[in-house]
C-alpha cells in the first residue's frame, strides 16, 4: 500500500516537471516566433528597393558612401501642388568615422544669389527648382557641398513621432499657441503628439519669429533622436522604414540609410551639434518692395561659421 503511494507521488512529480517543462518550450517557442517575425519583418524592408514618394526630384549632389556626408533636409507644406514652399531648410552633416551627427538650421528668408533667378530668398530656389536648384544655391552662396536630399510632408512627420513615442514629447511651452497652427497648445510643460509637435516648431508668431521656429526645431530633434536610440525603439524598425518609404521622398538607398541609422542607434551619448545660420551679427533686416523683409547676410562670415562648425579649422580670407 505504501508502495503504491509512492509510486502514484514519484508519477506525480514526474507529470507536473513535464508540464513545467511544456510550459517552458511553450514562452520559449512564442518569443522565438516574435523574435523571427521581427526579422522577417525587417529583412523583407531591407531587402524591398527603398520606395520613393510621388513627387520625385532630380539631384545632382556628389554620392559618397566613405567621406562626410551632408543631406539637405527639408520640411514641406506640400498638398499636392507642382510648385510648393519649404517651411524648414536644414542640413544634416554626419561623419562616419566619429559617428558625430551635426545640424545645420537655414533661415528660409535670407537674400542670396539663386542661379538663374537672380536674387531673392532661399526658400524660392526650392519653389523654382526644386531641391537641385537649392543645393546649388546653397553651394554658391555659402560654399557647402550637398550629396542627398530628404523632403519629408507633414502627415509623415506627424505618423513618425507618434509611432516612435506614442505617448508624446514633453516639452516647455513658454506661452500660448495658435496663431497660423491650426490649434492651441497652452502655457507650460505639455506632453505633445505628433500634430501637437508639428504646431509647435511651426509657430512663428512670437517675438523671435522664424529664429524662435528654428530654435524650437532644433530642440523637437534633439528629443527625437534621443528617443530613437532608446532599446524600444529598435523593434519599431520594420514600420519605420514602411514609413519612410511612403512619406520621406529622398534619392538616400536603403542600405546607406540602415549605415547611418545604426551608427545613431549605437551612440546613445552622442550629442547632436547644432548651428543657425546665418549667426548672430552676420545680418540686418531689410525690407524689399516686391518680396517683403529679408535677411541682409554676411556671407563670408557665415561661410567662415561654417567651416569652423563643420571641424574643418578652415577661415574665408
Amino acid at each position: 500500500m505504501e508502495g503504491s503511494r509512492r509510486g502514484k507521488k514519484r508519477r506525480r512529480i514526474k507529470w507536473m516537471r513535464v508540464v513545467a517543462a511544456l510550459l517552458l518550450l511553450s514562452i520559449f517557442l512564442v518569443g522565438l516566433f516574435t523574435i523571427v517575425q521581427f526579422l522577417e519583418g525587417t529583412i523583407k524592408k531591407v531587402n524591398q528597393p527603398f520606395k520613393k514618394a510621388e513627387a520625385t526630384h532630380s539631384f545632382n549632389g556628389v554620392k559618397t558612401k566613405t567621406d562626410e556626408v551632408n543631406v539637405l533636409l527639408l520640411g514641406s507644406d506640400s498638398r499636392g501642388e507642382k510648385q510648393a514652399r519649404t517651411d524648414t531648410i536644414m542640413v544634416g552633416h554626419y561623419n562616419p568615422k566619429t559617428q558625430e551627427i551635426k545640424l545645420i538650421s537655414l533661415m528660409r528668408d535670407m537674400y542670396v544669389s539663386i542661379p538663374g533667378h537672380g536674387e531673392h530668398k532661399l526658400n524660392a530656389a526650392y519653389t523654382y527648382g526644386g531641391p537641385e536648384l537649392l543645393r546649388q544655391t546653397i553651394n554658391l552662396n555659402f560654399g557647402l557641398d550637398i550629396h542627398h536630399y530628404a523632403i519629408v510632408d507633414f502627415e509623415g512627420f506627424e505618423k513618425a513621432v507618434d509611432l516612435l513615442v506614442p505617448d508624446g514629447i514633453e516639452v516647455d511651452i513658454p506661452y500660448e499657441m495658435s496663431e497660423g497652427i491650426d490649434m492651441t497648445l497652452e502655457k507650460g510643460n505639455q506632453r505633445l503628439n505628433g500634430k501637437e509637435l508639428l504646431g509647435y516648431v511651426r509657430f512663428r508668431q512670437d517675438r523671435l519669429s522664424d529664429f524662435g521656429r528654428v530654435q524650437r526645431q532644433q530642440e523637437v530633434i534633439t528629443k527625437l533622436k534621443d528617443e530613437a536610440v532608446s532599446l524600444h525603439s529598435v523593434t519599431k524598425l520594420p514600420d519605420l522604414l514602411g514609413l519612410l518609404g511612403t512619406y520621406i521622398d529622398t534619392d538616400i538607398d536603403t542600405p546607406t540609410l540602415l549605415t547611418i541609422g545604426k551608427d545613431i542607434l549605437s551612440n546613445e551619448s552622442g550629442e547632436i551639434q547644432s548651428i543657425r545660420i546665418p549667426e548672430d551679427g552676420s545680418f540686418t533686416n531689410v525690407r524689399h518692395e516686391e518680396i517683403g523683409e529679408v535677411l541682409q547676410v554676411d556671407l563670408e562670415q557665415n561661410k567662415n561659421a561654417l567651416n569652423m562648425f563643420l571641424g574643418s579649422g578652415k577661415s574665408n580670407p
